[in-house]
């Protein structure tokens, strides 16, 4: 069976339904990839620039990008590179009201068991209590 990697734009189509010839062949690759019939894979830069488009394009709100993101993360026969580390950025990402890619940063630094980050970002890392900020 052959791989295929998933663009943002497939997952911006998909859930937003703008253009819905476009929408409706996304939902028929998911249906195969659910099937077997095809392997679907993305990374994490891609769902990151997921949450900047529906962000910044279509005005969503957090709870409204996280349910995508979970979407995204539960689709049968789609890995998402990195997946369980972008579960966990959810997480942060709704519940400590930092960016998406600090949330990201968070949870990898979880994930290698590193608790202390070099950074001149206040306002989001200070949120975290399990990390420590520094600055060089």
């Amino acid at each position: 069976m052959k791989t295929y990697f998933v663009d943002t734009n497939l997952f911006i189509r998909y859930f937003t339904n703008d253009d819905i010839e476009k929408a409706n062949r996304v939902e028929e690759l998911l249906d195969k990839a659910a099937l077997g019939k095809a392997r679907l894979i993305t990374c994490e830069v891609v769902m990151a620039e997921v949450v900047w488009v529906l962000e910044s394009y279509y005005n969503l709100n957090k709870v409204q990008i996280a349910e995508h993101l979970e979407a995204i993360l539960a689709t049968p026969g789609l890995n998402v590179l990195n997946g369980k580390v972008v579960e966990k950025a959810v997480e942060y990402y709704l519940n400590e009201n930092i960016d998406f890619i600090d949330a990201y940063i968070v949870s990898l630094m979880n994930r290698l068991n590193i608790s202390s980050i070099y950074s001149f970002d206040k306002k989001h890392l200070k949120r975290i209590k399990s990390i420590k900020r520094l600055e060089p």
